[in-house]
């Protein structure tokens, strides 16, 4: 399972994934699912990936090889985000074309995901949500942010708390409390986390570090949103039976 949330803001764009990969509770992987495209200066757009592992890195695999030939579309050089988000389309295309039948003889549905987002020089930094199908929708003011994979558990903190006039930092915190919600109710997602922010008009990035179990930070918010939740609870009257 995985879980990948990304906010779109005022002021950039933060996005969070986790790394574990499971079949079976006997074997447990990790393998990231953050993929950075950047031209320093240009472009920097970030791909995150959830769903069938085979398949999403079949379908990073395609981007990859036609960013590295210089007559190819890719995410190197296309004019804007949108047109970025039909060749991630068009790469699932390729992929379920050439694999989702075998999957489906051997009862495997083709089932990827993907978030895209970043900034390309000209236009403002945009988020896409990408479907198996290769569609896509983008995020608006009234829902800045999107989450792939095991969502339900991260969602109510991002509902309450992240609008597009939230700073970098306290989207960073909130994504965090949201990963945290989510590791403790599912033990399919798990760190190390990659983190990564981008600041408006910077065009590079600004912060992409790993965060593990033991991150100084993230095991001060695991136990600080704990006990503030506790508190809260308590703090409200009981009900009259």
């Amino acid at each position: 399972m995985t879980y990948c949330v990304a906010t779109a803001l005022d002021t950039g764009m933060v996005f969070l994934s986790d790394s574990r990969t499971n079949a079976g509770v006997d074997h447990v992987n990790t393998f990231r699912k953050m993929h950075v495209f950047e031209r320093p200066g240009d472009r920097v757009l970030v791909l995150m990936t959830a769903g069938n592992l085979a398949v999403s890195q079949a379908v990073v695999h395609v981007l990859h090889e036609a960013a590295i030939d210089p007559h190819a579309d890719s995410l190197h050089n296309t004019p804007n985000l949108f047109e970025a988000a039909v060749l991630v389309g068009d790469a699932l295309r390729i992929v379920h074309h050439r694999d989702a039948e075998a999957l489906q003889e051997h009862g495997i549905e083709f089932n990827p995901s993907f978030i895209l987002g970043g900034q390309i020089r000209g236009e403002a930094p945009r988020l896409f949500q990408i479907y198996a199908a290769g569609n896509f929708i983008e995020a608006t003011a009234d829902t800045p942010y999107f989450q792939i994979g095991e969502s339900k558990y991260g969602k109510p903190i991002l509902d309450r708390v992240i609008t597009r006039s939230s700073s970098l930092a306290e989207a960073t915190k909130c994504a965090l409390i949201s990963m945290d919600s989510t590791i403790r109710s599912n033990l399919s997602v798990g760190p190390p986390l990659d983190l990564l922010c981008l600041k408006r008009d910077a065009l590079r990035v600004l912060v992409h570090r790993s965060i593990s179990g033991d991150d100084d930070y993230f095991r001060m918010i695991r136990g600080g949103w704990g006990e503030s939740l506790r508190h809260a609870f308590h703090a409200l009257p009981n009900p009259t039976l």
